[in-house]
């Protein structure tokens, strides 16, 4: 963090991009894509003999999810840094909520291999039939999926703080915070899961609209130094 302190507001910027960038891929790579390879909803026999002919997808998908945690917190306390000038309160708050999101984005991440482990290591559960191992194991699934809504609900949140320091800042557009203001309160819908189930092309919508456009800015132009400068100067941010 020293050594992202000592950037310039431009690549700070450009540095935040490239990690949503990443953190996008990878646990949008591990928890949706590769879990719904081996994932069968409401078939424990099914997720369980997907899951024991390919351990090492599940390994890579858990590496993923485990990269993805990483690239978020980078990504936080990137953006901690940048809106430093715009509203302090607000920017702690944010820091704080993602550091709790991507604390249960790890636990998603354990609990994501949790079932391998399971059906591997049926001798230290020989008090249990195959049929109850598998029920076991399915149960560490579905408690994966629960984690992770949980997940895009604190990210929801984040996303909503974000927007609005945007919007408050000067040196990005303000239609950029609107939008993520948006995709943030589509992401927690996930409160209600079925609902966000029956919403998910409307969220999934939101979260194109805001983040790429928010991403693509970030890594071709970063933001305005002039202005990031001015409102730092300023002293435009309330105080804490």
């Amino acid at each position: 963090m020293e050594r992202s302190a000592g950037l310039s507001p431009r690549a700070k910027g450009r540095l935040a991009g490239l990690f949503e960038a990443l953190e996008g891929l990878t646990s949008a790579g591990g928890q949706v894509v590769i879990r719904g390879k081996f994932v069968v909803s409401g078939a424990a026999a099914a997720t369980a003999a997907n899951i024991i002919a390919q351990p090492r997808l599940v390994w890579l998908g858990f590496a993923l999810s485990v990269l993805g945690v990483l690239f978020h917190l980078a990504w936080a306390l990137v953006f901690y840094e940048l809106f430093k000038p715009v509203r302090r309160s607000v920017n702690r708050l944010a820091l704080s909520v993602i550091i709790a999101g991507c604390a249960v984005q790890a636990v998603t991440a354990l609990l994501y291999v949790a079932p391998l482990l399971v059906l591997q290591n049926g001798g230290s559960l020989s008090g249990f039939t195959p049929e109850q191992q598998q029920a076991l194991a399915f149960v560490f699934v579905r408690l994966n999926g629960a984690a992770f809504n949980l997940y895009l609900v604190v990210f929801g949140f984040w996303c909503v703080l974000i927007g609005y320091l945007i919007f408050k800042s000067t040196f990005l557009p303000r239609i950029l915070g609107i939008l993520l203001v948006i995709d943030g309160l589509a992401w927690m819908l996930y409160l209600h899961p079925p609902l966000a189930t029956q919403l998910f092309s409307w969220i999934a919508v939101a979260s194109a609209v805001a983040e790429i456009p928010l991403q693509l800015w970030l890594l071709v132009l970063g933001v305005n130094p002039d202005r990031w400068k001015e409102q730092a100067m300023a002293g435009r941010s309330p105080q804490p």
